[in-house]
This record gives C-alpha cells, sequence and structure tokens, in this order.
C-alpha cells in the first residue's frame, strides 16, 4: 500500500497561524518591528510577501525557529 504523503505547509504560512496565536496585535507587532501596518497587513492577508528583513525581524519578537524536518519519501 502506499505511502500518503501530507502537504507541507508553507514557511509564510505557518508565520501568518503564529501571528494570529501568538496573543499580540497586529498594531503592536508593526509597533515593536517596525514593520509598516499596512504591509503587515497585505502578509496577513496573503496578498504580499515581507522582506527577509522582515521576517528576520518577526522571528525576533515570536521567538522562532526554523527546524529542517525529516523529508518523506
Amino acid at each position: 500500500m502506499a505511502k500518503r504523503r501530507t502537504k507541507r505547509r508553507k514557511v509564510s504560512e505557518q508565520i501568518r497561524e503564529i501571528i494570529q496565536n501568538c496573543g499580540i496585535s497586529r498594531y503592536e507587532i508593526a509597533k515593536r518591528t517596525g514593520i509598516d501596518q499596512s504591509a503587515l497587513a497585505r502578509f496577513m492577508n496573503g496578498e504580499r510577501g515581507v522582506s527577509s528583513k522582515a521576517l528576520d525581524t518577526l522571528g525576533d519578537l515570536l521567538d522562532l525557529e526554523i527546524v529542517q524536518g525529516t523529508k518523506q519519501s
């Protein structure tokens, strides 16, 4: 029987979910990170991406760490 592949979520989707569940308002995130509120809103709505610098800043604020998962065959 063939193994079922689980669809991996994009990093941006995971970050959006973390932001939604972190308990910090988008206004406060924008204020603490210096990311423009409208840019953060467009990112959260999936309309645009954010720069690598903005991702680093969000990662620092939210204490994120990227961990490589095991590749499934």
